[in-house]
C-alpha cells in the first residue's frame, strides 16, 4: 500500500515540474509578441489622449477670441487701429495663446502693444477674410524671424462685413509647455505635424522644427518601410512606424494618428528600452517558476491537506445552506403582513454571501413598486440602490435571469451607470410571476468573497416568488376591499383610513371637494336603477378626468369626496367648475361644496366646511322652482 502510495504522489509530482516547465517555454515564446502588442495598445491609448488635449486646447482659444472678436465689432461702427490700442493693451496671454494681433483691409497689423506693422507680401486681408474662422500652418512671426508661430484667426465681423482679423499667436517654441501634456509620465516624446506640408509644429525631441522628409535618413526596423509614413501621413491613416533614433542609439517606436484640426496628425514615440522595460521582470518570474519546480513536492502535500480541508468545509457549508434556506423561507412565509421579516430575511442572506448591502425590489401592484434594503452600512443611500434595481429589471426583462459583475467597470458596462457611488461588484437574480414575466430583483452588493456566485441567491429565488406571490393575492383582496365597484373610486373603508395620513402628506395646502348628486332618488323611481347606476358612472368619471384617483372617494350612495393636495384655489375652483358644466351638458346637476386650506388647520374642519357649502348649494338648487324635487325624473 505505501509502494502504490508513493508511485501517485511521485506521478503527480512529475506531472505538475512538466506542467511548469511547459508554462515556462509557452511564456518565453510568446513574451516578446505579448510586449509588442502591450507597447502598441497603450501608444494606441496614449496619443488618442494627446489628440483629445489638443483639440479641447484649440477650441478653448477659438471660442475666447470669437468671443473677443464680437466684442470688438461692437465697441465702433469704424475700427481705427488708435481706437483698439487700449483694448489690445489690456490682453494677458491665456491658453496656448502668447499674444494678439489683428490684420486690417489695409494689411497692417496691429499688435497688442499698439504697434502698427505692415504685413505686405507675407499676409493678405483679403485671403484670410475669404478662409473664415481658421487656423494657419507653421509661418515665421512678423517681428522675429526667427520664431515659429500659427495663426488661429477669427473674422471681426461688422453689418455682415468683415472689418478685421483678429489673430491669435501661438508660439511654437512655447506651445508643448502651454499644452501641459506629459504622455508615459514625461519619458515620451510628442509630435505635432501638419500633413499637408509634412512641417513639425511640435517636436519635443529635437530643438528645432523639422520636416518628415528627414525621417527617411533613418535606419528603420525590420518589417517597416519609410514609405508607409509618407503614404499615411497625408491620407490621415492611423498606424506606426520603428527606426533607429540618432539621438539615443535605439529604436523609436512612433506611432501616428489624424487630430480634427486642418490636416494634422499627433504622434509619439517611446524608446524600446522603455516599451520593454517589464521584460527584466518576466525573466525574474520564470526564475521564481524555476524555484516553484522544486518546491512541487511539498505543494503536493500541502495541496492534499487542502482538500480534505476543503471536504470537511463543503460538508459544513451544506448544513449551513439548508439551515440557511429554511430560516429565510420561515420569514418570507407571512411577511407579506409582516413586512419587518423582510429585513431579517435579507439580513439572513447577507451573512450567507458575506455581502456589505442585500436588497429585493417588486412591483407591489400595477404602477406602485416597493424595495427592502439591508446594509452593514449605517448611512444607506438607497435612492441609489432603487435606481440600480430598475436597471437590473431592464437587464432581466431581456432574457437573462441571473447577473454577476465583479468590478465597478463590469457593473457600470452593464447597467451604463458612471456614478455607482462605492459599489464594487454585484450579484443578482430575477424572480419571476406566474406567468413567467420578471416580477422582481433579489440583489448583493459588495461581496467579499474573491469568487462571485449568484447560486446563493438562486436557491432562495422560489421562497421569493412565494412571497411575491403572497403580496399580489394580498393586495388584490385589500383592494377589493377597498374599491367601489360601481364608480371604480375608494369606498368609505379607504377613506376612513386615509384620513389619519393626510396631515403628513400634503406640504404647502390641502383642498377638500364635496360632491352630492342631485335628484338620484328620484331618477332611481323613475327609471330604474340602472339609470341611477349611469349617472353615478358619469359623475366618476368626471371626478377621475380632473383630479384622477389616488384621494377620490365614493363615501355614501350619491356623495363623493375629493381631496387635492397642494393644488392652488383657483386651479381647484377650476376643475370643479368643469365637473359642474361637464355634468350639466348630459343633464345631471350636482351640488358641490369646496373648502382649501393652507398652513396649520384640523382635517375634521376641512371635510366639515366643504360639506356645509355643499348643503348651502343644495338648498340653492332645490330653491328654484324648476328643480323642485317632487318634480324630478
Amino acid at each position: 500500500m505505501k509502494k502504490i502510495h508513493w508511485q501517485k504522489s511521485m506521478a503527480v509530482t512529475l506531472a505538475l515540474i512538466i506542467l511548469m516547465a511547459a508554462a515556462s517555454v509557452i511564456v518565453v515564446r510568446n513574451i516578446n509578441t505579448y510586449e509588442e502588442e502591450k507597447c502598441f495598445d497603450r501608444l494606441d491609448d496614449e496619443t488618442e489622449e494627446l489628440i483629445q488635449n489638443i483639440e479641447a486646447n484649440f477650441e478653448r482659444d477659438t471660442e475666447n477670441l470669437e468671443l473677443m472678436a464680437r466684442a470688438i465689432s461692437e465697441y465702433h461702427e469704424e475700427l481705427p487701429a488708435q481706437d483698439l490700442w487700449s483694448m489690445l493693451d489690456s490682453y494677458s496671454a491665456t491658453g496656448m495663446l502668447s499674444g494678439i494681433e489683428l490684420l486690417l483691409p489695409d494689411n497692417s497689423v496691429l499688435t497688442e502693444d499698439g504697434q502698427s506693422v505692415n504685413a505686405e507680401g507675407r499676409l493678405s486681408f483679403e485671403e484670410e477674410a475669404a478662409l473664415g474662422a481658421h487656423i494657419s500652418g507653421r509661418e515665421t512671426d512678423l517681428r522675429d524671424e526667427e520664431k515659429m508661430i500659427l495663426r488661429n484667426c477669427v473674422p471681426v465681423v461688422q453689418n455682415g462685413e468683415t472689418k478685421a482679423i483678429l489673430c491669435g499667436i501661438i508660439d511654437l517654441e512655447q506651445l508643448p509647455e502651454k499644452m501641459q501634456t506629459h504622455p508615459y509620465g514625461g519619458e515620451a516624446a510628442f509630435y505635432l505635424i501638419d500633413g499637408a506640408t509634412g512641417d513639425f509644429l511640435i517636436d519635443t525631441w529635437h530643438k528645432r522644427l523639422g520636416n518628415t522628409q528627414e525621417l527617411g535618413t533613418r535606419t528603420m526596423a525590420s518589417g517597416y518601410q519609410y514609405e508607409q509614413l509618407t503614404r499615411d501621413l497625408p491620407g490621415g491613416k492611423p498606424g506606426y512606424v520603428a527606426f533607429v533614433s540618432e539621438t539615443v542609439g535605439e529604436y523609436l517606436y512612433f506611432y501616428y494618428a489624424p487630430v480634427g484640426i486642418n490636416q494634422w496628425r499627433a504622434a509619439l514615440s517611446v524608446p524600446e528600452t522603455l516599451v520593454f522595460s517589464s521584460a527584466n521582470e518576466i525573466k525574474n518570474i520564470l526564475n521564481i517558476f524555476i524555484g516553484f519546480e522544486s518546491l512541487c513536492f511539498v505543494v503536493y502535500f500541502l495541496w492534499m491537506l487542502r482538500i480534505s480541508r476543503q471536504a470537511a468545509e463543503e460538508k459544513q457549508r451544506q448544513l449551513d445552506t439548508v439551515s440557511y434556506i429554511y430560516d429565510v423561507e420561515k420569514l418570507l412565509f407571512n411577511a407579506h403582513e409582516k413586512r419587518e421579516n423582510m429585513e431579517k430575511a435579507l439580513e439572513k442572506i447577507g451573512y450567507i454571501i458575506s455581502a456589505e448591502t442585500v436588497g429585493f425590489f417588486m412591483e407591489e401592484q400595477i404602477g406602485s413598486s416597493a424595495s427592502f434594503i439591508w446594509s452593514q452600512k449605517e448611512e444607506t443611500e438607497n435612492k441609489i440602490f432603487r435606481d440600480i434595481f430598475k436597471d437590473l429589471r431592464k437587464y432581466f426583462e431581456k432574457g437573462g435571469r441571473s447577473f454577476e459583475a465583479s468590478t465597478p467597470e463590469e457593473v457600470s458596462a452593464v447597467l451604463h451607470k458612471a456614478d455607482l457611488c462605492g459599489i464594487k461588484n454585484i450579484i443578482a437574480v430575477a424572480i419571476e410571476a406566474k406567468d413567467g414575466t420578471v416580477g422582481g430583483v433579489l440583489a448583493g452588493f459588495n461581496i467579499a468573497n474573491r469568487h462571485i456566485s449568484s447560486a446563493d441567491l438562486k436557491i432562495v429565488s422560489f421562497s421569493f416568488e412565494m412571497f411575491c406571490d403572497n403580496i399580489w393575492s394580498y393586495n388584490a383582496i385589500k383592494e377589493k376591499g377597498e374599491k367601489d365597484v360601481l364608480s371604480g373610486l375608494y369606498n368609505r373603508n379607504r377613506y376612513e383610513t386615509d384620513l389619519r395620513s393626510f396631515p403628513d402628506m400634503f406640504k404647502k395646502s390641502l383642498a377638500c371637494i364635496y360632491i352630492d348628486v342631485n335628484g338620484l332618488h328620484e331618477l332611481n323611481n323613475s327609471s330604474g336603477h340602472d339609470a341611477g347606476d349611469e349617472m353615478l358612472r358619469t359623475v366618476s368619471e368626471q371626478i377621475l378626468e380632473k383630479f384622477g384617483e389616488q384621494y377620490a372617494y365614493r363615501i355614501g350612495g350619491d356623495e363623493f369626496v375629493i381631496f387635492a393636495m397642494d393644488m392652488e384655489e383657483d386651479e381647484v375652483t377650476r376643475k370643479t367648475r368643469d365637473i359642474e358644466k361637464n355634468l350639466e351638458e348630459k343633464k345631471i346637476y350636482v351640488s358641490v361644496g369646496v373648502h382649501w386650506e393652507s398652513g396649520e388647520f384640523l382635517i375634521d374642519m376641512l371635510i366639515k366646511a366643504a360639506e356645509k357649502k355643499m348643503y348651502s348649494a343644495k338648498r340653492e338648487f332645490y330653491s328654484k322652482e324648476t328643480n323642485d324635487r317632487r318634480m324630478r325624473t
